[in-house]
């Protein structure tokens, strides 16, 4: 049998927890291999020892078959191993094109030909069907475009060996569509690809071989067309895995949150948000479907204090918060769970216990005179650090070492801990396993239970549908529709999502 990649029996230890336990991978060529696990197994530790970023303490790793000494990600790159990582590796102040040639720039005369550059960007963007802007600066770029300038930078490298980790996770379904295409395409060109995901139905339809991985143990090895997404839950899990969301009737009450002709400039000076209307109303959840691009991230940052106004009002329980600073809109009774966990969600190189306080360290008990209470902060960083099973070696593990799941438990705990009126929850399941999707899901609807407003904003429409009590639709900027879920089909949502059919009464009601 011939393997692109062997890995075998590999161990990665960090201080306190063993990532990786004697686990084996043997990828064949030409298929699409998945690596499942929930939140903190080590999967994506195991990828990033392929990748050179990591050295394991014990195991050996073959390529083609031949032994190999992977000791940084330039080697696992002249070796054909290029890696899409969920966290990504884009220079903010770069252009798009900077970011994908960087390593591999184009020159002339001595100098980088940005015009080259930028003109083979745009072929292979085209090529396959990840449109990008080669000019636009990372920072001024959605994270749904940032990923497609991660993936794109990868095939401008022509790896051989492909490693997506957690590729779909802010794609629209659409994009995930085009996606799976892409990678069919790679696959029949004679490229090898390793998936990591969450998400059993793209394992189901896409992958040929499945590896289950728990708590830094190898579960074994199956052939997707032999098994089944309850099974491969439960392998993943340790337990049984409930699919379908349970909740009771909403139960509406009192308006929490009016937007009335509400306008917000994107960072070019363009509107953004363009004369929104919409209302959320106490013990519901109201959840915001779109294609991503179209004015969602510009509606939560002007909420949340993030962003500047251009015209209309933000209340808050009858009280304007519309460009208040970020700090007197939390204490007005506003939660926010980030889109980008790392950019507005963590401060990485604070220890796990540290941001559990991060919009409360200047209240008492915390703080004192202006002197943090370091006792304080770390008690209650250890309760809720257990209520909300964020697994960690301590509180005091910086908040870099955590998987992406364990770091997004953490804020959630953080912001639902400060009960506010309204909680905010932007792509709340990004990148997360099903068990901890299953969690989370349940605190929102806990939260709504308990007479809170919630927001919720996902590209995932099965979330939208199985989460929200009321589905408001935005195009270019303006909420276009509200629709009852159990009304709807994800068709329907798809369409009015594209501006392909007539607008709805798409009042606040």
């Amino acid at each position: 049998m011939e393997y692109v990649i062997e890995m075998l029996n590999i161990r990665k230890e960090f201080p306190g927890i063993v990532a990786n336990n004697n686990i084996n991978l043997q990828v064949k060529k030409g298929e699409i291999h998945a690596l499942l696990g929930e939140n903190g197994a080590g999967k994506s530790t195991l990828m990033n020892v392929l990748f050179g970023l990591y050295q394991p303490e014990k195991g050996e790793i073959k390529v083609n078959g031949k032994a190999v000494n992977i000791t940084n990600p330039n080697i696992a790159n002249d070796l054909g191993i290029g890696m899409v990582h969920q966290h990504f590796m884009l220079i903010d102040k770069f252009t798009v094109t900077e970011n994908i040639i960087l390593g591999k720039e184009i020159t002339s005369g001595g100098k980088i030909d940005m015009k080259k550059a930028e003109n083979e960007v745009r072929e292979i963007s085209k090529r396959y069907g990840l449109s990008v802007d080669p000019q636009a600066k990372i920072s001024d770029i959605s994270v749904g475009m940032q990923q497609r300038v991660e993936i794109l930078k990868t095939l401008y490298r022509g790896a051989e060996i492909l490693i997506f980790d957690e590729p779909t996770a802010v794609l629209t379904p659409q994009e995930i569509n085009e996606l799976i295409q892409i990678m069919k395409t790679l696959i029949k060109e004679g490229k090898s690809i390793i998936l990591i995901t969450h998400k059993l139905k793209e394992i189901m339809e896409v992958c040929d071989q499945v590896t289950v991985i728990r708590k830094g143990e190898g579960i074994g090895t199956l052939n997707v067309k032999d098994t089944n997404p309850n099974e491969l839950a439960s392998l993943m899990v340790g337990r049984e895995v409930t699919f379908k969301t349970t909740k009771k009737e909403a139960n509406p009450k009192d308006k929490v949150l009016e937007i009335n002709d509400l306008l917000v400039k994107d960072s070019r000076g363009i509107d953004a948000v363009k004369h929104l209307n919409l209302e959320i109303r106490q013990g519901e959840i109201v959840g915001i479907a779109g294609v991503d691009g179209n004015g969602q991230t510009e509606l939560i940052e002007a909420i949340t204090g993030l962003r500047k106004t251009a015209g209309g009002s933000i209340k808050l329980n009858g009280k304007e918060i519309g460009n208040l600073v970020t700090r007197k809109v939390t204490e007005a009774g506003v939660g926010h769970i980030p889109q980008d966990r790392h950019k507005h969600g963590l401060v990485l190189d604070f220890s796990i216990g540290e941001n559990m306080v991060l919009q409360t360290y200047y209240q008492k008990p915390y703080s004192k005179y202006g002197v943090m209470n370091d006792k304080e902060i770390f008690v209650k960083a250890k309760s809720l650090i257990k209520e909300f099973d964020v697994r960690t070696p301590s509180e005091y593990t910086l908040a870099r070492s955590l998987s992406g799941g364990n770091q997004q438990k953490a804020i959630i705990g953080r912001e639902v801990d400060r009960n506010p009126d309204l909680l905010i929850a932007a792509q709340p399941t990004r990148g997360l396993d099903v068990g901890a999707i299953e969690f989370i899901h349940k605190r929102l609807i806990d939260q709504r239970d308990q007479g809170k407003a919630v927001l919720l904003l996902s590209f995932e429409l099965e979330e939208i549908m199985n989460v929200s009590d009321r589905i408001a639709v935005i195009y270019e900027g303006e909420i276009i529709a509200i629709v009852d879920p159990k009304e709807t089909t994800e068709q329907e949502l798809g369409l009015l999502m594209a501006g392909s059919i007539e607008k709805k009464a798409g009042g606040m009601n």
